[in-house]
């Protein structure tokens, strides 16, 4: 059997462990109404019995003890992207009496213009959204004939952010296989998020941080950057930060920036990384105690990746982490 317990989605159980979940994007979901907290993670059918890929959640209410899988989203036929080729970063958010969940799609079998500079096939890939009146789903997607971001441009990582007007956009990566230099961009969304209403904004490239050494490969150039796993808040001070991440010479590197005006257009400065050691795609959660908590995975392969939880002490214009949680992850 190709799958564990903990990936087995015909039969969810109780008592699993953050040790014993194959995790790679996770995404939590603080449910206040039910005071349960969802973890959302990509479902594949080499780690699970699914037949195409898909979404799974895992729900707890202490972050220690998680019940689980259960399927929320399958790619369905009929739409762009392809049932086999890959749901990446799901994340579910609960925007006025719904919630929506964001997933990167892909279809490789419809490939894109490419730059001279770029090694790698460029197929369609993007976030699309679909939407649920429950954060356990099931989830329809809202809009089938192609991603929110454009389509010629492959992206990827796509999350939700309410400006201070109340106006949605999603912000996204622009993929490095594309551009060489990976970029954060962001596009405005219809108020009901069914599709873009507007032009995409550039915000920054991956190459703007200071401390980046780019994954490299032998022999091959230019060096190339990557963008990955951007998510949005505001601190208690007002100020306006970015998670995300990247690569230096160690591996994957979880790394945070921090707009100078306090808005979303920037101008962006890049801050120091929150954790190294092949960490990386996390965001932030508050506890129903009110404490903020970092989820990444480490490492970076599958199926090896697990989630991995960090306290975390909120500044003035920042996030500052303090320790792992080693206590869930036994």
């Amino acid at each position: 059997m190709p799958y564990n317990n903990a990936s087995d989605t015909s039969h969810p159980k109780k008592g699993h462990r953050l040790i014993n979940i194959p995790a790679h994007d996770p995404f939590i979901l603080s449910h206040n109404e039910t005071n349960t907290y969802y973890l959302y993670t990509t479902g594949i059918p080499e780690l699970t019995d699914l037949a195409r890929n898909g979404v799974l959640v895992y729900k707890s209410k202490d972050l220690q003890d998680w019940e689980g899988p259960y399927v929320v989203f399958e790619v369905p036929d009929g739409t762009w992207a392809h049932p086999q080729h890959g749901t990446w970063a799901p994340e579910v958010h609960q925007y006025h009496d719904k919630y929506y969940l964001f997933v990167t799609l892909h279809n490789r079998d419809t490939k894109l213009a490419e730059s001279p500079e770029v090694w790698n096939t460029n197929h369609l890939r993007g976030t699309s959204i679909a939407v649920s009146d429950s954060p356990e789903g099931p989830f329809e997607l809202l809009k089938t004939d192609g991603p929110v971001p454009p389509r010629n441009y492959m992206t990827l990582d796509g999350t939700l952010y309410v400006d201070e007007d109340g106006k949605p956009w999603m912000v996204y990566c622009h993929e490095w296989i594309q551009v060489i230099d990976g970029t954060f961009e962001a596009i405005l969304l219809k108020d009901d998020l069914s599709a873009a209403d507007g032009e995409p904004q550039h915000l920054f490239k991956a190459s703007d941080a200071p401390w980046i050494n780019a994954e490299r490969k032998p022999n091959v150039k230019p060096s190339v950057y990557v963008s990955d796993g951007c998510q949005l808040y505001r601190t208690k001070g007002g100020h306006l930060v970015m998670l995300w991440s990247s690569y230096n010479n160690e591996g994957y590197v979880q790394t945070m920036a921090r707009s100078s005006s306090g808005e979303l257009e920037g101008p962006w400065e890049q801050l120091n990384p929150l954790v190294v050691g092949d960490s990386g795609h996390g965001m932030l959660f508050k506890t129903f105690e009110g404490e903020w908590m970092l989820i990444l995975h480490h490492p970076f392969s599958t199926p090896e990746s697990r989630a991995k939880i960090y306290e975390v002490e909120e500044t003035e214009d920042s996030f500052r982490v303090i320790k792992a949680r080693v206590d869930l992850h036994n």
